[in-house]
């Protein structure tokens, strides 16, 4: 019988020969589940970054062609109004010297959250890094296409608080990624989806 056995290759302890593949088939499943989930997660990053990209410009676009040179639209009376602003410096119009090493900030952060996302999977670091994505992406395209320069334009900035900077959608998008970040970290959550405690 065991000669038998041996010729058409049953083998003689089936619970020990499966225990091989199954576990092995177990760390593939979820292998695989967790492939489609971090591309999920990157899919959900450039989807909001794409969001706020197209927000930003087509926002500016207008105001180039509706607001620029033409008195300010007052949106809440004083406290709020649309009013066309070049700037050459940061968000909010700090640094104006500065103008080329904001565009190599920009750029660098698009890269770092390029690279992030390869080991995302999580759904609120996919949201705040896509607001920073997309609000870096709209600026850095002012520094590119705007005059006076490549790498040396003006950022197009219109909402227009009381006692505040002027900004811009790509400026808000920033901010609030930046702020999301901070609470996402201040909570312990990773952005591969891992909790940790101090």
């Amino acid at each position: 019988m065991a000669e038998a056995e041996r010729m058409i290759g049953t083998p003689e302890t089936p619970e020990g020969g499966e225990a091989e593949p199954e576990q092995s088939a177990g760390r593939t499943d979820a292998g695989e589940q967790s492939r489609p989930r971090g591309r999920r997660r990157v899919a959900v990053l450039f989807a909001v970054a794409a969001f706020a990209y197209v927000l930003d410009l087509v926002s500016k676009m207008i105001v180039v062609a509706k607001l620029e040179h033409h008195a300010p639209i007052e949106i809440v009376g004083d406290w709020l109004k649309f009013e066309a602003i070049r700037n050459a410096g940061a968000a909010f119009g700090f640094g104006e010297a500065f103008t080329v090493i904001f565009t190599v900030i920009a750029a660098a952060v698009i890269v770092v959250i390029a690279r992030l996302a390869r080991k995302l999977y999580s759904l609120p670091w996919a949201i705040a890094l896509g607001l920073l994505l997309g609000g870096a992406l709209g600026n850095l395209t002012d520094r590119i296409f705007r005059s006076p320069g490549v790498f040396q334009g003006a950022v197009v900035d219109f909402i227009a608080p009381k006692h505040f900077a002027v900004f811009n959608l790509a400026d808000s998008a920033i901010v609030c990624g930046g702020i999301l970040i901070v609470l996402l970290s201040f909570k312990g959550l990773d952005p591969d989806g891992t909790v940790h405690k101090d």
